[in-house]
């Protein structure tokens, strides 16, 4: 599954181990999300940093676009 097709509900597990819900129906480098890690905040991440996708009790793993691995190259460049 892409991180474009995710939808608001969708449960998420993001690179540092954190879990997140998607909280829009958008696409691209950036998504809404409810992140439940050290507290529970709801804000932007990147698409980038979405690795897994709960469906039926098991974790799959997601696919980037190529725009949003190009993005992730660029912010790693410059030390992001």
């Amino acid at each position: 599954m892409k991180t474009n097709d995710l939808k608001r509900g969708s449960r998420v597990k993001l690179l540092n181990g954190w879990e997140a819900e998607i909280a829009d129906n958008m696409k691209g480098n950036t998504r809404l999300a409810t992140v439940y890690g050290e507290f529970t905040e709801t804000g932007s991440v990147y698409s980038h940093d979405i690795v897994q996708v709960q469906i039926a009790d098991q974790w799959f793993p997601v696919e980037h676009t190529p725009a949003q691995i190009k993005l992730k190259d660029q912010l790693k460049r410059i030390g992001f």
